[in-house]
């Protein structure tokens, strides 16, 4: 009987000893599909957002305050640069120029007769010059002080109140030349009096010069070449220097401007090739600007891609991706994308691999550049190594797997 209670304790002992042993036996292995990490010689790129800008854009906005008379071009068009785009209505500054000229001719005449000292008459045309240069000051002093109000009122806008005092300050300046032309001539000094012819010619080709360049300011020309992406108005209204007719861009060149974080810009050097890509089209160009400043907000440096040979369907605003080549590595260990899993906002991650028993082991990981499907490993892996492509998420280490070809076997 002593014997039998012995043994008892004996036999329970050893079967719990093998308990578990025959449980670790019957633990059941995970499928998972796996990869081999690859050598392989890679351009390494930077990728970034970036939008197409063309090499010059403008605003073609009226110089003067006119009804626009005619539109020579339209939304889209493509025009050479000094084309005409718009006139403006000219007539009222067509016909002072013309006063201009008249006043120009008799002004020289008079200057000629004077040198020749055949003025008689000229003491009472004086005379008659200060009584018209009186009326002309008066009738601009009461236009002014009317628009002075208006203005005042909000009914006119300022412009309008300048032309005023230029008229003013113009028609001030006649009388006082003409009052002055009068006091000399009653001197009786011939010097005086040519003096005098010449002021009144030289007064003459301002106010042509004036209105000649105003005259020009009715025409709108394109200062460069290139293409109207936006018409604001049209035939019949009112052209005014506050709004824009037209919009012109030049894509003859274009830029597509990205933002390239700050770790990743001290890769990037003037003329390097870059490519542009929206889905629609791709152009390759090379790099011309890289910021010296970074945006404060957004931690990047903005780099431009210059793109001389631009293809029709990149148009300017155009969003997409910048590519920028920034060298080579050969060797690189590539594997799948789908067997990382990366920290967010860093280069770092983890894979699981297999060993020669299908176990799976954790592994930290430093990435490099995306290629297609692939991603480059920097540090942490070794070509021929088998990765776990999927299946490993949430998988403890040390965990039994069976690989996708024995899963089938």
């Amino acid at each position: 009987m002593k014997n039998y209670l012995a043994i008892t304790p004996l036999l329970l002992l050893t079967a719990c000893a093998s308990a578990p042993k025959e449980e670790e036996h019957k633990k059941p292995t995970v499928a998972v599909k796996t990869a081999v990490a690859e050598a392989s010689t890679v351009e390494l790129t930077l990728r970034a957002p970036a939008t197409i800008f063309p090499r010059e854009q403008a605003n073609i906005t009226p110089r003067i305050t006119g009804a626009i008379r005619q539109l020579k071009a339209r939304k889209g068009d493509t025009v050479a640069a000094g084309a005409l785009l718009a006139t403006q209505e000219n007539r009222d500054l067509t016909a002072l120029r013309d006063e201009a000229q008249a006043q120009l001719n008799d002004a020289q005449a008079t200057l000629e007769k004077t040198r020749r000292g055949t003025n008689p008459t000229d003491t009472e045309r004086a005379r008659g010059q200060v009584e018209t240069t009186q009326a002309l000051l008066n009738q601009a002093q009461k236009i002014y002080d009317r628009r002075k109000a208006l203005f005042d009122q909000g009914a006119i806008p300022q412009r309008d109140l300048l032309i005023s005092e230029t008229e003013l300050a113009t028609a001030k300046t006649h009388f006082n030349v003409a009052t002055r032309s009068l006091k000399l001539l009653a001197s009786e000094s011939q010097t005086q009096d040519i003096r005098i012819a010449e002021a009144r010619v030289e007064q003459a080709k301002s106010r042509l010069n004036n209105l000649t360049t105003q005259l020009q300011f009715a025409d709108l020309r394109a200062p460069f070449s290139g293409t109207i992406t936006e018409q604001f108005q049209y035939a019949g209204d009112l052209g005014q220097p506050s709004q824009p007719i037209f919009t012109l861009v030049d894509l003859a060149i274009v830029s597509a401007r990205a933002q390239v974080p700050e770790a990743e810009a001290a890769r990037l050097q003037p003329n390097q090739p870059c490519e542009f890509s929206n889905g629609e089209a791709t152009a390759k160009g090379r790099v011309t600007v890289i910021n010296r400043a970074v945006d404060p907000l957004r931690r990047t440096v903005e780099i431009w891609c210059e793109i001389a040979k631009r293809a029709k369907e990149l148009r300017a605003n155009a969003f997409g991706t910048a590519s920028f080549q920034t060298g080579r590595i050969d060797q690189a260990v590539l594997i799948p994308t789908t067997a990382l899993q990366l920290e967010e906002g860093t280069r770092k991650g983890t894979v699981l691999t297999i060993d020669s028993t299908n176990t799976a082991h954790k592994r930290e990981v430093e990435v490099g550049d995306q290629i297609g499907e692939k991603r480059v490993i920097l540090t942490g892996l070794k070509p021929g190594e088998t990765v776990i492509t999927e299946g490993a998420y949430e998988l403890p280490d040390g965990t039994k797997v069976t690989p996708e070809k024995d899963a089938k076997k």
